[in-house]
C-alpha cells in the first residue's frame, strides 16, 4: 500500500469540508419542527442534534460502500483530482441553496458533483448507471412522496386520538414526544450522511493505493467523518431551520412528532438497505405531509415548489460545476490549486453575502412574510376547513410579535383574522 499523498491529503481535508456543510444544512432536517413548535430551545435543540449525529456514524458503513464502490467504478482510472474536482462541485451547490434557505440535498449535490467529475474525466465507462437509478434517483422519487403519506396518515391519526381533548394539554405530551423523535431522526441523519463522506474518503484512499479496493471505512476515517458533521450540525442551518419550520407549513406538536416519526422510520430503512437518499427531501416531504395531513392545514405551495425546483436542479448544477472544475484540475498541478483558489473565492463570497441579513438562533423562530392564497391552498380550505374551536391557519391571521412564553417558548401574539375570501393567484 502506498502512503498518503498530498493530494490526497487535500482530497479528505475537502472531504471533511463538504461534511461539515452537510452538517449545518440538514440540520433542519430533525430539528426545525421541533425549533418551530418550542420543544426545545435552538441551541439545546443543535447540541443534540450533534451528539447524536456522531453516534450515527458508527452503527453503519452500507451507504460508505455504495458510494466508494458503487455509483463510481473504482477501477475506471479515477485519480483523485476527479474527486476532489466533485466535491468542490458540491460544497458550492450546498452553499448557494443555503444562502437561499432553501433545504436541498446536500446527498444528490455529492452524486451530482461526483458523476460530472468522472464523465468529463473518464467517460460514460466510469460510471455505474444501473447504480445511480435505483439507489439514487429511485429512491428520490419514492422517499418523499412515502414520508409524506406516512406523516400525513400518522397526523390524522394523532388528531382522531386526541379529538375531544384540550389541544394545549396534548401539545405537552406531543412536544415531548417530538424531542424523542428529534433525537431518532439525528440518529437516523448520521447513519445515512455522515457515511456519504466515509465513501468519498474510501474512494480517494482506493484510488490512491493506499487501501484494498472494495475494502470498508477505516476507524479513522469513520471518526473524522462522523466530528466534522456533528461539528456542523452544532453551528445550526438556521436560514434552512426557519424555511422548514415556517415556510412549509404552520406546524404544531402533533404534526412535528408525525412528521419527524415518519422521517426517522423512512431514513432509517434505506441507510440498512444501502439507499443513499436524501434526508432532506425524506424530512420535507414529510412536513408538507403534516400540513395536509391537519384539518384546516394547509402548506404554502410557492416555498414547496421552489424547494422542488431546487431538488431537481442539484444533481445537474452540482454536476455542471464539477464537470469545470474537473477540466481545469485535469491540466495539472496549476489546476488543482486553480480550482481550489476559485473555489474558497466563491465560498468566501457567499459567506460575505449571508452577513447582510444574518439568520441566528435569535431569529430563526420568525415566520415568513404573507404570501398570496393561490389555487391549491383555496380549494384545500373550501374542502378541508378549520375544525371548531381550532385557530384559522397562519396565512389568516396577522402575527404581530413573538413573545417569550414563561416556559421559554416563543408564543406569537395574534390580532384580528383577516378576511376569509381567498383571492386566487393567477
Amino acid at each position: 500500500m502506498e502512503h498518503i499523498t498530498l493530494l490526497i491529503g487535500i482530497v479528505i481535508v475537502t472531504a471533511l469540508v463538504f461534511d461539515f456543510t452537510n452538517g449545518f444544512h440538514d440540520t433542519a432536517n430533525a430539528m426545525a419542527t421541533t425549533i418551530s413548535t418550542g420543544a426545545l430551545r435552538p441551541k439545546t435543540a443543535v447540541a443534540m442534534s450533534a451528539v447524536l449525529n456522531l453516534v450515527g456514524a458508527f452503527l453503519s458503513v452500507e451507504v460508505a460502500k455504495t458510494i466508494s464502490g458503487g455509483i463510481i467504478d473504482e477501477a475506471s482510472g479515477i485519480r483523485p483530482e476527479v474527486i476532489f474536482a466533485g466535491l468542490v462541485g458540491a460544497i458550492i451547490w450546498n452553499l448557494v441553496t443555503w444562502l437561499a434557505g432553501l433545504p436541498s440535498s446536500s446527498s444528490h449535490a455529492l452524486f451530482g458533483g461526483l458523476i460530472g467529475a468522472t464523465l468529463v474525466s473518464v467517460g460514460t465507462h466510469g460510471v455505474h448507471g444501473e447504480a445511480v437509478v435505483m439507489k439514487v434517483l429511485i429512491p428520490a422519487v419514492a422517499a418523499p412522496i412515502v414520508a409524506g403519506l406516512a406523516s400525513m396518515a400518522a397526523t390524522r391519526l394523532t388528531y382522531r386520538l386526541t379529538r375531544g381533548h384540550d389541544e394545549a394539554d396534548t401539545a405537552k405530551g406531543y412536544r415531548a414526544g417530538q424531542i424523542a423523535s428529534a433525537a431518532l431522526v439525528s440518529l437516523a441523519h448520521g447513519t445515512n450522511d455522515a457515511q456519504k463522506t466515509m465513501g468519498v474518503i474510501t474512494l480517494a484512499l482506493i484510488t490512491g493505493g493506499v487501501v484494498a479496493p472494495h475494502a470498508d471505512p477505516p476507524l479513522w476515517v469513520i471518526a473524522s467523518a462522523g466530528l466534522a458533521i456533528a461539528l456542523g450540525t452544532y453551528l445550526g442551518g438556521w436560514r434552512i431551520i426557519r424555511t422548514m419550520g415556517k415556510g412549509i407549513t404552520d406546524i404544531r406538536p402533533p404534526q412535528g412528532f408525525a412528521a419527524q416519526t415518519g422521517a426517522a422510520a423512512t431514513i432509517l430503512a434505506s441507510s440498512h438497505l444501502g439507499f443513499a437518499l436524501s434526508t432532506t427531501q425524506v424530512c420535507s416531504g414529510s412536513v408538507m405531509g403534516s400540513g395536509l395531513g391537519r384539518k384546516g392545514g394547509v402548506v404554502r405551495w410557492s416555498t414547496a415548489g421552489r424547494m422542488v425546483a431546487a431538488w431537481a436542479l442539484t444533481l445537474p448544477a452540482a454536476g455542471a460545476v464539477a464537470a469545470g472544475a474537473a477540466f481545469l484540475a485535469g491540466q495539472g498541478t496549476w489546476g488543482v490549486a486553480a480550482v481550489a483558489v476559485l473555489g474558497l473565492g466563491v465560498c468566501g463570497a457567499i459567506w460575505a453575502a449571508s452577513r447582510r441579513k444574518p439568520v441566528d438562533h435569535t431569529n430563526v423562530n420568525e415566520g415568513p412574510a404573507a404570501e398570496p392564497v393561490g389555487v391549491v391552498t383555496a380549494a384545500l380550505r373550501a374542502v378541508s376547513p378549520p375544525p371548531a374551536g381550532h385557530p384559522a391557519p397562519a396565512a389568516d391571521i396577522q402575527v404581530d410579535a413573538e413573545v417569550p412564553a414563561e416556559d421559554g417558548t416563543d408564543t406569537p401574539t395574534t390580532s384580528a383574522p383577516r378576511a376569509q375570501a381567498a383571492t386566487v393567484t393567477r
